[in-house]
């Protein structure tokens, strides 16, 4: 998966810097982005976090968007817009938020391909793994 400035269409996964790390939403239109919490959760309960809609600005949280630009292979897994945002609206209040096995990319790759996985996750433990 690549990434552009692209502005984003209809069941698009978009991210933001926030910090070191990105916060991960899908684009429904300008008012409303679900999302699994916000942009910065920091101090925030773990078990207070839930999967929410809110407009563009708030999501961005001063930061810059990113659309995300899938290759052709991922194209062909994806589900459509129509059926990603779908199972999104259907998860609005889904809480069990945790940094390594359920934050905000899990849950946009759950919802537009069927699998919840972390591209920073598995990088990560990927270089703890190359360390030990």
């Amino acid at each position: 998966m690549q990434w552009t400035t692209n502005d984003p269409k209809y069941g698009d996964i978009i991210r933001v810097k926030v910090k070191f790390y990105y916060h991960y939403g899908l684009f429904e239109d300008a008012e409303h982005v679900i999302q699994f919490g916000l942009p910065d959760n920091t101090g925030l309960d773990p078990d207070s976090i839930a999967v929410i809609t809110t407009d563009m600005q708030t999501f961005l949280h001063g930061g810059m968007l990113e659309t995300a630009k899938l290759s052709f292979a991922e194209k062909r897994k994806r589900r459509s817009p129509e059926k990603t945002i779908r199972y999104a609206h259907e998860q609005l209040g889904r809480t069990g938020y945790n940094i390594l096995h359920n934050n905000c990319e899990h849950f946009v790759n759950e919802c537009v391909f069927g699998v919840a996985e972390s591209t920073l996750v598995d990088s990560t433990r990927e270089e703890i793994r190359k360390r030990i």
